[in-house]
């Protein structure tokens, strides 16, 4: 294709959260001086990321191969685990690297509290996240199983209104939408307690984000296909900039995306690293692809 002359910049506000930092940091502490190291579930939802830690020594496990464990180094990720993990890894004494975020952590030990309070009274915990998730599995194991996850205002048919009410968010959640949603509940049930328990660091990035992606003429976005916050911050972009691009890596860079003196914004999920940001920016001012 023939040149073009791109401006490009990369999102100050992009990259990994402080709890994936964290998650990661330990883990390559850890393999530093082992040969490997388990992890329950994938340490973040990026596949170059993972390929990397990969390379180190990290080898991702499900649930079942967690189970059949003895004496073995788990690493529990920044999404956090519920009860049900941490007594398998006692009675298998299996040795737990504890990367739960502390955000996550803290809201864990709000919902049980509230859960146990309000089974109490006859009332219900509402998570406003995607079921299955896993920060969301950890959050519901603190209820018993018992609470009732909605993804949007359109599943609040799932919520009772006639029993006492707690609502909580996933972390990664959008702010807005939760807002929404708290609206509606608080109609339909005026005493409901709604607790503010998305990220701090999340919240502002939603922010910052709408005016970066204001500000481009094109916006690459990058992150791996199954992060959750990934996808939330690209409709987030996708939603005032109609030229917002999501690619996994520079691979995913396609002439058809600019032309030629765009200002191009690049930005991702708080699973992308910055490594991988910087990256596809310097593919993108190459022009080769």
């Amino acid at each position: 294709m023939p040149y073009m002359h791109l401006k490009v910049e990369i999102d100050p506000s992009s990259g990994f959260c402080n709890g994936v930092v964290r998650a990661v940091g330990k883990a390559e502490d850890y393999l530093s001086s082992h040969s490997s190291l388990y992890s329950l579930g994938a340490i973040v939802h990026n596949s170059s990321e993972l390929e990397r830690l990969e390379r180190k020594g990290l080898k991702i496990i499900g649930m079942d191969d967690f189970a059949s464990l003895c004496g073995d180094t788990v690493l529990i990720r920044a999404h956090g685990e519920p009860p049900s993990t941490y007594r398998t890894a006692e009675a298998n004494g299996i040795r737990i690297i504890d990367c739960t975020c502390p955000v996550v952590l803290a809201l864990q030990r709000k919902v049980r509290e509230v859960y146990q309070r309000m089974r109490e009274e006859g009332g219900q915990v509402v998570i406003f996240g995607r079921d299955g998730h896993a920060e969301v599995n950890g959050l519901v194991g603190q209820t018993d199983g018992r609470a009732i996850v909605v993804g949007s205002v359109d599943e609040i048919g799932r919520i009772d209104f006639s029993h006492p009410t707690a609502l909580f968010s996933q972390t990664t959640k959008d702010p807005e939408e939760y807002a929404a949603l708290a609206e509606e509940v608080r109609r339909r049930r005026p005493d409901a307690e709604v607790y503010d328990t998305i990220c701090r660091q999340v919240a502002s990035r939603h922010k910052s984000l709408v005016a970066f992606a204001e500000s481009h003429d094109v916006i690459i976005f990058v992150s791996g296909r199954e992060s959750s916050n990934g996808k939330v911050l690209f409709d987030l972009c996708l939603s005032v900039n109609p030229r917002t691009y999501m690619v996994e890596n520079a691979a995913g860079l396609r002439p058809e995306m600019f032309r030629d003196g765009d200002s191009v914004g690049v930005c991702g999920a708080t699973s992308t690293p910055q490594w991988q940001l910087e990256e596809v920016a310097e593919e993108i001012k190459r022009a080769t692809f």
